[in-house]
């Protein structure tokens, strides 16, 4: 059986994944059996942003323990988690997209050899309106986000991943993922032919 590919989106806050796992919801009828699940996150859901589902910190780790995620991961003091559904309808062979952690990416490829990495981006000027206009952090924090950021995507260049801009309109760089959703291993010739997914 043929299983299906996780798209696994990343980039920095304000690089707008939340704006185009939007713009895949409201066009969900192009791509048969697409899944985007909502994260688990131990941050209250009133805080803006994505939509999530709200955990408190122990029953994040009771959903843990029982096994309930197929990936977790520690960010800026909070729990982030990916059900464990996700991995049922990679092996009916139907995509999964789902909003993932560059810290995590080393880890994610290793528990799913059909991984496709997709690195958002957008020039800093963009990133730090976008954040500011967020309003969640003070001037300096962004500025040592947006340092960070830069940062750790320096150090994902010479990693196998697809970069995706989002300096445009959100239908540019959103139709360029409805491509990659629909053809990942054809992005890439080091993908072509590769091993069914694992966990």
């Amino acid at each position: 059986m043929s299983h299906g590919h996780l798209i696994y989106l990343i980039g920095a806050s304000g690089v707008g994944k939340d704006s185009l796992l939007g713009y895949l919801r409201s066009r969900r009828q192009l791509l048969r059996h697409l899944l985007i699940p909502q994260r688990y996150i131990t941050r209250p859901a009133s805080s803006g942003g994505e939509q999530h589902t709200e955990l408190s910190t122990q029953a994040f780790r009771d959903r843990l323990q029982a096994g309930g995620f197929a990936m977790h991961w520690q960010s800026h003091g909070y729990h982030y988690g990916i059900g464990i559904e996700i991995d049922q309808f990679l092996t009916q062979g139907y995509p999964v997209v789902v909003n993932g952690s560059r810290h995590y990416l080393e880890t994610a490829r290793s528990l799913y050899s059909n991984l496709c990495p997709v690195l958002v981006t957008a020039p800093h000027h963009q990133l730090r309106q976008r954040l500011l206009k967020r309003g969640r952090e003070s001037p300096q924090a962004i500025e040592q986000r947006l340092q960070r950021a830069e940062s750790l995507n320096d150090q994902l260049s010479n990693q196998w991943l697809i970069r995706l801009s989002n300096e445009g309109p959100l239908e540019q760089a959103g139709q360029r993922l409805l491509e990659i959703i629909r053809n990942p291993s054809g992005l890439n010739p080091r993908r072509r032919g590769s091993a069914a997914a694992t966990r």
